[in-house]
């Protein structure tokens, strides 16, 4: 951790996910790198759209305001070049977001600059960005396409992550995978009584939650939810888990197997990060949603 850093909650964002820069990235698609790099310096003073991760980016920098102090610090890591991601940092400017630091890395993955400044988190919506992430020991996920997008006027600030393979590793989701559902609620039985190991967003909720005690518990402009397949009884594991770990979680959803999507609309996700593609897409219909390449489910 960069010194200075060590009390602060380190969001890294690429800029795709940041702005909308699907019409630029088209040019590059279509026409090449050179094109690219001309139509963003010919573009430069023009101000990009909000993409996917803005509304959660703009909730996290207010929490600074209310703190009166700098604990949240978001740092852009882009695959442009300086030169290019002008245009960005003039977007940045032009709404006022507070973020100074930056890596461009011309072309080049930003991934080995994330570990330097002691990020806790990476979005992107460049996959192979964040599997060398999370490859790397940092909790990351690719931010999809929401399907329905709605104006937000809360500032609560509203996480919300499934279980295995995301919070915890995907030790029982292995035995689920390979062994079926009766072979799992029955590991889980005999070991409710064992923690979970950490999966690759338990140091992430860590530091959120170190944050929200920053607060009275009625008045954190944060809130985390875990919102899970999984049912009773492989609800108590998962329970004793988050009390080994000392970890606040404000709200827990046991959903049995249902669909997620309705859950996550109801408890208002900013986001929701889960490991499997069809839970992803269920719930970017309602929520933005990360997908986490680990574990079994993405071998």
């Amino acid at each position: 951790m960069p010194k200075g850093f060590e009390d602060k909650l380190v969001i890294s964002i690429s800029s795709r996910a940041l702005f909308d820069l699907d019409e630029s990235h088209q040019v590059y698609e279509t026409s090449g790198l050179a094109a690219y790099q001309a139509y963003q310096i010919e573009h430069e003073d023009e101000i990009l759209e909000p993409g996917e991760a803005y509304p959660l980016v703009q909730k996290l920098l207010k929490i600074n305001e209310r703190l009166g102090q700098e604990r949240v610090e978001v740092i852009l890591l882009s695959r442009n070049t300086a030169d290019t991601g002008l245009r960005v940092f003039n977007s940045i400017e032009h709404y006022g977001l507070k973020i100074s630091r930056a890596a461009f890395c011309g072309g080049e993955s930003p991934y080995r600059y994330i570990s330097a400044f002691g990020c806790h988190l990476f979005l992107s919506t460049h996959a192979e960005d964040v599997r060398h992430a999370l490859n790397n020991g940092v909790a990351a996920a690719t931010l999809l396409p929401r399907g329905k997008k709605q104006v937000d006027e809360s500032e609560q600030l509203k996480f919300a992550f499934d279980g295995d393979a995301v919070l915890f590793s995907d030790e029982a989701e292995r035995i689920f995978k390979e062994q079926g559902l009766e072979a799992f609620a029955a590991s889980e039985r005999a070991a409710a009584k064992t923690p979970l190991s950490g999966g690759p967003f338990k140091p992430f909720l860590s530091a959120l939650n170190k944050l929200q005690t920053s607060f009275p518990p009625t008045e954190a402009p944060i809130r985390t939810a875990l919102v899970t397949a999984r049912s009773a009884p492989a609800h108590q594991r998962v329970i004793l888990t988050l009390r080994d770990w000392n970890i606040r979680i404000d709200e827990s959803l046991f959903l049995g197997g249902l669909d997620k999507g309705e859950f996550l609309h109801s408890y208002g996700a900013d986001v929701f990060f889960d490991d499997q593609a069809q839970h992803c897409h269920s719930a970017s219909q309602h929520v933005a949603t990360g997908h986490v390449p680990h574990g079994v489910a993405n071998d």
